[in-house]
C-alpha cells in the first residue's frame, strides 16, 4: 500500500487499524509473514516515513493482537534499519520482541 513521504505515527497507525482488520476478514489467511522493518523511523536515512519508535512499537503490537485474536499463526523477521544511531535501530528490533513477549508469554 503506497504511503506519502512523511507519514506520521497517528496517521500510520490509524491506516494500519483500519486496514489489516479487514484484509485479514477478507483474505483468511492459514498464516502470516510479518516483516517488522524499521526503516519507518523517522530517523531512517534510506526510509521516507517518520515513525518514531513508540508507533513501531504499537504496530507491532497491534499486528500480533490480530493474528491472535484471529488464531493465525505469524512469522517475524526484522528488517530495514538504517537510522545514523544504531542505538535506535536495535531499541526498535527490540521492542518488536517485547511487544510479542508481552502478547504470547
Amino acid at each position: 500500500m503506497p504511503l506519502p513521504d512523511g507519514v506520521s505515527d497517528g496517521e500510520y497507525l490509524d491506516l494500519l487499524k483500519q486496514t489489516l482488520p479487514v484484509l485479514i476478514a477478507r483474505q483468511k489467511p492459514d498464516f502470516i509473514f510479518y516483516l517488522a522493518g524499521v526503516d519507518v523511523l523517522a530517523s531512517d536515512k534510506l526510509g521516507k516515513l517518520a515513525l518514531s519508535k513508540s508507533a513501531c512499537k504499537q504496530r507491532d503490537q497491534f499486528v500480533f493482537e490480530q493474528c491472535i485474536g484471529n488464531n493465525i499463526p505469524v512469522q517475524v523477521s526484522m528488517g530495514g534499519g538504517y537510522s545514523p544511531d544504531i542505538k535506535d535501530i536495535v531499541k526498535a528490533h527490540c521492542n518488536t520482541f517485547r511487544a510479542a513477549g508481552d502478547l504470547y508469554f
